[in-house]
């Protein structure tokens, strides 16, 4: 059985958001409505509170909005989502070994961190029908 869509008010309490923020991902197309009633309301799947939280640790770790919009956009939005969890998660463990790392590899590990999100923010511009060795 297959939950029911959720109304703005029900999402944000999900995810743990206000309304206004997911109106504001709504317009920067982050979210997509799953459909919407009678009276013109937006109604959202369940599974957007995941997504939402996904958006909000890459956006914690330094990866911008519009980053995660054109990846979240890029027409293969499932195998994105599993990619941006593992960048996420790859993030996470870069944040830990920065903790307790020596304070002289502290900058190094910055410059590593500044990579990574360059590096991300030149795959998300790449056409998906491009080979990758």
């Amino acid at each position: 059985m297959t939950e029911a869509l959720l109304k703005i008010g029900e999402l944000a309490a999900r995810a743990d958001v206000s309304a206004r923020t997911i109106d504001h991902y709504t317009n920067m197309g982050l979210l997509a409505p799953a459909q919407r009633t009678a009276g013109n309301f937006r109604l959202y799947n369940p599974g957007d509170a995941e997504r939402i939280r996904l958006i909000q640790s890459l956006e914690a770790q330094g990866v911008p909005l519009e980053e995660i919009a054109t990846a979240l956009n890029a027409g293969h939005s499932r195998d994105m989502n599993e990619v941006l969890a593992r960048i996420d998660d790859d993030l996470k463990n870069l944040q830990t070994v920065t903790e307790s790392a020596p304070v002289e590899i502290h900058g190094l590990i910055d410059i590593i961190a500044t990579r990574v999100h360059s590096l991300i923010a030149v795959a998300m511009q790449m056409p998906p029908d491009i080979p990758i060795l």
